[in-house]
C-alpha cells in the first residue's frame, strides 16, 4: 500500500511573539566587556574591537586613564580615523600605587566626567574605558562611581573596561570578562620599550 503523499504530520511549532521580541531586543542590547589580567594586550585587545567598530561605521570614544604620551594609536586615529575619538588623563609618568599624587588624581576624575558625559551623550555606539580598573584599584577613581556608570549607560551603548586588578563587583556586572596571563615577557631578557610594540 502507498503512502500518503501530502503534507507532514509534524505540525510546526507555534512562534511565540513575545519570546522573538525579547530575543531581538537581547540582540541589540549593549554589552558590558572587561579585559583584565597580568599579561600583555589588553589595550591592544580593546583597540583591535574599537577598530572593528569603526568598520561598521560605528563612533566610537575612548579615554585613557595614566596616560600621557602620544602612543601609535593616539597618533593613528587624529590622522586616520574620523570616527573615533581617544582623550588621555594623565601624565608621562608612573603613578604611586599607595600614594597618588594630587594631580594624578585630579587628572583622573577629570577624564572619568569626560568619559560619563561620552557615555551620556548618545554620539557614541562604543565607549572603551582604558585602565580604568588600574585607576579604581589605586584609588584615582571611586569604583562606586564607576559601578554607577555601568548601570546607568544607555542600553544599547557597548562598554569596554581594561586594566589589571578588575574588581569583583566590575566583573559580576559584566557580560563577558576575558583575563590577559602572562606566559612569558621580552621584558624579562632586558628589551625594553620599542615603538609599534608599547607605544
Amino acid at each position: 500500500m502507498k503512502k500518503a503523499v501530502g503534507k507532514s504530520a509534524v505540525k510546526a511549532k507555534p512562534t511565540n511573539p513575545k519570546k522573538t521580541t525579547a530575543t531581538a531586543a537581547s540582540a541589540n542590547r549593549g554589552l558590558v566587556i572587561v579585559i583584565t589580567g597580568n599579561g600583555k594586550g589588553k589595550t591592544t585587545a580593546a583597540f583591535g574591537q574599537a577598530l572593528r567598530a569603526v568598520g561598521q561605521g560605528y563612533r566610537v570614544f575612548i579615554m585613557q586613564f595614566m596616560k600621557g604620551r602620544d602612543y601609535g594609536e593616539f597618533v593613528a586615529a587624529e590622522k586616520y580615523l574620523p570616527r573615533l575619538t581617544i582623550r588621555r588623563s594623565g601624565l608621562d609618568s608612573f603613578v604611586m600605587r599607595d600614594n597618588p599624587a594630587p594631580v594624578d588624581i585630579e587628572l583622573a576624575r577629570q577624564g572619568f566626567e569626560s568619559a560619563k558625559k561620552a557615555v551620556a551623550s548618545g554620539k557614541y555606539q562604543m565607549v572603551i574605558l582604558d585602565e580604568i580598573n588600574v585607576a579604581v584599584d589605586f584609588k584615582l577613581i571611586a569604583l562606586e562611581d564607576v559601578i554607577a556608570l555601568i548601570k546607568n549607560k544607555p542600553p544599547a551603548l557597548d562598554l569596554i573596561l581594561t586594566g589589571r586588578y578588575a574588581a569583583k563587583a566590575v566583573v559580576k556586572l559584566a557580560d563577558t570578562v576575558s583575563e590577559v596571563k602572562e606566559i612569558k615577557h621580552h621584558y624579562a631578557a632586558g628589551i625594553k620599550d620599542r615603538a609599534g610594540i608599547e607605544y
